[in-house]
């Protein structure tokens, strides 16, 4: 499914396309590509919201296949072996942040589908050592989400810094709120939602939040930390309000809205923050993908042809979809 110009997702702007299969390069590997789920920076890819890349563009950045080419000098990975390709594709290694451990800020980064075709394809090609080990234990169409909704997720977890046993609100309840929430539970904390969405409400009671809401005045505490995962600037000013003293508020999208004026009494003094979240480091794969094994996640996912690509979207767009979307490709 190829993208050749933006455009709303409402009028179907991914086609349907055959193309030679692609071949892997020096270091990299190809993968016959089982699924892929779908994720809203697809959206902000295929809408414009992000600066235009490589077009035309096959999107995707949550596949889950097998290894079936190895390109030249290739060692770590074997042919069969079931690997995942996620969002960050390429740092370069040297810079500052790469060698402090903190490469997903490397300015020389590149993203799968994104800069490079991704996985809405029979065949993704992705370097060896941005290819992932998967553990047991979940299958392709389960752990697919973790690959982007699960590490951003994971990432804004980690920014927020909930204290032992704290109270955390997530604001919005999509693909990555559905799986952090499980990771939150299982550490303990205390989980409050706000969704405008009832079935979603219904969902994350279901997965263990004590409270859900559609609105942020009608929360019954003050919250220690928050994680924002709709890209709408206005909701940051209440969801600072929501916090008591010391409290954070991590930011989990790669685009939102612009926000807007907010007052320093009201909004930030008693040393409430503001964190971004950009992007994961490779080690951030790796732990989430073994505490979602110890935590027990198990994503809630909806299964679509990859030719039904602009439906699913579709749906994600307009909060039709409990979990997330997954494209079923081979």
């Amino acid at each position: 499914m190829e993208l050749t110009e933006c455009g709303d997702i409402d009028s179907s702007p991914l086609s349907l396309v055959e193309l030679p299969d692609p071949e892997p390069g020096p270091g990299e590997v190809r993968v016959r590509v089982s699924v892929c789920a779908i994720c809203r920076t697809d959206l902000h890819v295929i809408e414009g919201d992000l600066p235009k890349a490589k077009r035309p563009i096959i999107p995707g950045h949550q596949v889950v296949g097998v290894v079936n080419r190895l390109g030249e000098g290739c060692t770590r990975l074997t042919v069969g072996q079931r690997v995942g390709i996620a969002w960050l594709r390429f740092t370069d290694g040297t810079c500052k942040h790469c060698l402090r451990g903190r490469e997903n800020l490397c300015p020389s980064s590149r993203y799968t589908g994104y800069h490079e075709d991704g996985g809405y394809a029979e065949y993704a090609v992705v370097p060896e050592g941005f290819a992932y080990t998967l553990p047991e234990g979940l299958s392709d169409v389960e752990i697919s989400p973790l690959l982007c909704a699960g590490l951003i997720g994971y990432r804004s977890l980690e920014r927020a810094s909930v204290p032992l046993e704290g109270r955390l609100l997530l604001v919005g309840f999509g693909s990555s709120a559905h799986v952090v929430i499980q990771l939150a539970v299982h550490r303990r904390h205390e989980v409050y939602v706000v969704t405008r969405s009832e079935s979603h409400q219904r969902m994350a009671e279901s997965l263990g939040a004590v409270w859900a809401g559609s609105e942020m005045s009608s929360l019954p505490r003050k919250m220690d930390s928050a994680i924002l995962f709709a890209p709408s600037g206005k909701l940051l000013p209440p969801t600072l309000e929501a916090l008591d003293r010391g409290g954070i508020v991590s930011l989990a999208g790669i685009h939102m809205s612009d926000v807007p004026q907010m007052g320093y009494d009201r909004h930030l003094f008693h040393e409430r923050e503001i964190r971004s979240v950009m992007s994961n480091t490779r080690a951030d794969g790796r732990a989430l993908l073994a505490e979602a094994v110890a935590a027990g996640v198990k994503p809630r996912v909806t299964e679509y042809p990859l030719s039904d690509a602009n439906r699913a979207l579709k749906d994600m767009k307009h909060s039709r979809i409990d979990g997330t979307g997954v494209l079923v490709v081979s």
